[in-house]
């Protein structure tokens, strides 16, 4: 019988499982949506797509999912007995045909929307991205006008280092800033009437 040693040293190494791997898999910028699909259908880690290219995105860290499971039970308490639905991620939200986001959080108003679809949404009326501290921009910048083309009503960015809420209203093809809220403030949703969650909870969330 072969024992564990045995097995390790008879794996390729890992330079030549790199080249099959590369072999079999498409290059960066010839990914197909359906390519895209099946391989997050099977995986747990958040990968984004657009236009044939991957980008897979960081692990989330503690703090990241203590602020989103603190969100994700002020959005799925407020919306869903008003006939809403919240998911979080992982959750695909196609933006365009060729091009998908993974949101942190994303809701409609009416979970009988047709967008609502089970393998990938179709739209959405908000999103919520919890900012990373390894690329902000992306969350800040890059996610602001793909939400927007998107066609999303609200935006709304998180930023822990700023101990900020940022909601964006989309007015024609851009965001316009809604409010910017701090510590001692409430964060207002602008097509949820009604709801607020206290910044300092959102922060202190643990």
């Amino acid at each position: 019988m072969a024992n564990s040693t045995t097995l390790t040293n008879s794996l390729p190494p890992a330079q030549e499982w790199k080249d099959v791997l590369e072999e079999i898999l498409p290059p960066q910028g010839r990914w197909s949506e359906d390519e895209y699909l099946v391989l997050t259908d099977h995986r747990n880690r958040l990968v984004e797509f657009t236009d044939g290219f991957l980008e897979v995105l960081p692990t989330p860290t503690d703090k990241h999912q203590s602020i989103l499971k603190f969100l994700f039970r002020a959005f799925y308490g407020f919306a869903e007995p008003r006939g809403g639905k919240v998911q979080f991620a992982p959750m695909r939200l196609q933006i365009r045909r060729g091009k998908f986001r993974e949101p942190d959080l994303v809701l409609l108003l009416s979970a009988a929307d047709p967008r609502r679809q089970n393998r990938f949404w179709l739209g959405a009326d908000l999103t919520l991205e919890v900012v990373s501290e390894e690329k902000p921009e992306r969350d800040l910048i890059d996610k602001r006008n793909d939400y927007a083309e998107g066609r999303i009503p609200e935006y709304w960015i998180v930023n822990p280092q700023t101990e900020t809420i940022t909601v964006l209203r989309l007015r024609a093809d851009a965001y316009e800033e809604a409010g910017t809220y701090r510590r001692g403030e409430s964060a207002a949703s602008a097509i949820l009437a009604g709801f607020s969650v206290a910044v300092a909870g959102v922060f202190d969330a643990d």
